[in-house]
Parts: C-alpha cells; structure tokens; sequence
C-alpha cells in the first residue's frame, strides 16, 4: 500500500509538472513570438540575438522600444535586453538579447510590450562599456566581461611627431588583460592620474603588460605589397554609438594614408558583445586605385610564441609567453575573405606579425579579433584558445536562424 501510494503521489507530481511546462509555453497574448534555431552539432553561449524594429514594429508604435520585454517561453523569464540606435538618428533600429542554446536545438521567445516596460527590465551590473579618455591623452578604450582593450589618438600622435615623452603613433590594437567581470576602465585611468604606472602593476583584477608600439597589436589594419606593409596612424575622429548590458559600439576615423603609391581611406565600426573575447570590427577601406588585399594583423612581440591557422575555418592565431603565464591572440574571418596568411618574422623591433591578407567586399572587410589570457581562469591551454576560435569561425559560418 505504502509504494502504490508513493507512485500515485509521484504520478499526480508529474502531470501537475508538465501542466505547468505546457502552460508556460503557452503563446503571451498580444506578443511576438521569436523561433531561434540552432543548426550546429554545437553548444553555443551567450549568443547575441537581433530583433529589427521592423519586425516589431506595432508593439514599438503602441508601448516605445524601450518598453518591450524578451520573454523566454519556456521559463517565462523576462531576459536581458537593449535598445540599439544603430546610426545615432534617434530612432531605435534594434534590440538585441543574449540565450544559451543546446547543439540541434530550438528555443522560442516572446516579445511584448507594458506601459512601463522598462522598469521591469532585469537589473545587471556587468556590462558593456567604451569611452574616449581625454585624462590619458586620447585613448580610446573598450571591454566587456571579459577583456578590455584600447587605441590611441591624434594627440598621441603629434606628441612623438614633436619629440614630447609619453605619446604613441599606432593605428595597432592594445589588450587590457582583466581577471573580473566587471568594469575596469575607469578605475584603471583614475589610478593612472596618480601613478603612471598604475595598471601596469596587476593587483588581482588584471594589468596591461601587452605592447603595441608600431606594430598591428591585436587586430589592427594595413595593406601587404612588395614585401612591406602600409599602415594608417592614429584614428583623427571618434564617435561612440552604444553602451549596454549586451553591446558596446563605435567608430573611428583615420586620415588618408599612402599605400605603395595608393591613397587610401579607413573608418572602423567596432563592437564588442557581452561574453566575448573578440571584438568585431568591421572597416570600410577605399583608395584611389584598386588594392592588392587588405591585411589584419597580430603582433609576435619577441617571437618566442607559435603561430596557427586554419585558413579553410577562417580562424589563425598566436599563443605567446605573457610575463608569468601565456597569451592567446587570433583572427577570425570568413574563409571567403581570406586570400593568405603569413607567419613574418622579422629583426625589426615590432615588425613580427602574423598577417591574415583579405579580399575586400564592397570596399569593407570583416573580421573578429581578440585574446584569451590565461591567468583570467577563461582559458587553461593553447588548445582550449585553438577550440574557442574553431567554434567561434564555425558559428560565424552558421549564424542563428532567426523567424518572427
């Protein structure tokens, strides 16, 4: 009597569990519902999502874009959202939420509107985050929570053109290698103002031991000819477009520079989403004469580093010594793009370079270029790095199949 009782109670159990399943996923009237689909034999975390205002465009007239509210369908939690105007002319364009999705998998999504939606937005404190920093010259500088890196401007620029101490000339990519998931930023550059040397000394959340001199860094742009490469100087203008909990966006301008005979112009849309250790940066390069490639590259530093690449994956990358642990740096780009890569070690202090060469597409090359340190507990080995880039090229290749 004692099991028959023991499995009705667990039996009733179980139907007022999957009443409770089915309920939730039941459609929310007067809402959306987003179908996201996850073709690859691969699990993927915190993939970013895109809703375009278009697609909900009634909700957005009724409530503000503002107040609509992601919903997950099968817990019925409200997600993590942001609002992004995309060209800064006051109107939202899209909003973008991150998910978790199993390999093969497919998950739904609600999207609805209340009067005052935005209170009800979940609250977090790790975010995305990017400024101009006047204080330290002028920087420009980004991070998520993961990494955090910077580039330099014209006021850097003149300072070494005029022989004065602390300037920097360099269209290259610097890394801020960080341990904590929250901002850094402006902690770091406050230290600075008293301290030089502030955060070059790593007191638990991270330091910036990562030089870029004249070289590429991480991820900066040039154009390969002749054997030589021909490179911009500092970025002349900035404009910063979003900050959020899922995205961090802006661009920056460069003046015409010489390419071998060639007058070429830069601007880079660079952004970084939460959870990534890759930022995406996205050039338009135009000259006056057609260009041989448009090459993106990573510093080797001294040169006691290997060098990696899968250039039918799109993915190359770099695994250094790094003070008293390791650095993984890399590239990924679509296999398409991709005319070469180069392993070019040089005697010149800063010229060593792993060069990834690429074909522009409608004057615009797209690429993501990031690191992975291994004192920041993300990664523990050059194969865990090499894994995390070969998923990462593979998802690029297989976004999300969003229906509305």
């Amino acid at each position: 009597m004692v099991k028959s009782f023991q499995f009705k109670r667990t039996t009733w159990a179980g139907l007022f569990l999957a009443a409770g399943l089915l309920a939730s996923c039941q459609k929310v009237p007067g809402a959306n519902t987003i179908t996201v689909q996850n073709r690859l034999d691969l699990d993927r975390s915190s993939e970013t999502i895109t809703i375009p205002v278009a697609r909900v465009r009634a909700l957005v007239n009724q409530f503000g874009a503002e107040n609509l509210l992601i919903r997950d369908a099968e817990t019925q939690q409200v997600l993590v959202s942001q609002p992004l105007d995309k060209d800064l002319d006051g109107t939202i364009d899209e909003i973008l939420f991150q998910t978790d999705i199993k390999a093969k998998a497919t998950k739904k999504f609600y999207v609805q509107g209340a009067a005052n939606g935005a209170a009800s937005q979940p609250k977090t404190e790790v975010r995305t985050y990017s400024r101009f920093v006047p204080e330290r010259t002028d920087d420009y500088t980004w991070e998520n929570d993961r990494v955090a890196f910077r580039t330099y401007g014209p006021v850097a620029q003149q300072m070494v053109e005029k022989g004065v101490p602390g300037g920097t000339l360099t269209s290259g990519m610097d890394a801020w290698l960080k341990r904590v998931s929250y901002s850094v930023i402006d902690a770091w550059y406050k230290g600075y103002l008293g301290n030089p040397n502030f955060y070059h000394t790593d007191r638990g959340e991270g330091y910036d031991p990562y030089h870029v001199g004249p070289s590429r860094g991480i991820g900066g742009l040039g154009v390969w000819e002749n054997d030589s490469l021909y490179v911009s100087r500092n970025f002349v203008s900035y404009r910063k477009i979003a900050d959020g909990p899922i995205r961090t966006m802006f661009e920056l301008t460069y003046a015409p520079w010489q390419a071998n005979g060639k007058t070429v112009t830069e601007k880079k849309t660079i952004s970084l989403d939460l959870g990534s250790n890759l930022s995406r940066f996205e050039v338009a390069v135009k000259s006056d004469k057609p260009l041989p490639n448009v090459t993106a590259g990573i510093t080797l530093h001294d040169k006691k580093g290997e060098v990696k690449g899968d250039k039918a994956a799109g993915w190359f990358r770099y695994w250094e010594p790094m003070d008293d642990s390791f650095l993984g740096t890399g590239i990924v780009m679509v296999p398409a793009a991709v005319q070469a890569f180069k392993d070019h070690r040089v005697e010149t202090k800063d010229m060593s370079h792993l060069y990834v060469m690429a074909t522009p597409k409608e004057d615009k090359v797209l690429y993501f270029a990031g690191f992975a340190w291994v004192k920041s507990g993300q990664f523990k080995t050059e194969q865990e790095w090499d894994a995390y880039l070969s998923d990462f090229a593979k998802r690029m290749a297989s976004p999300l199949e969003v229906t509305f």
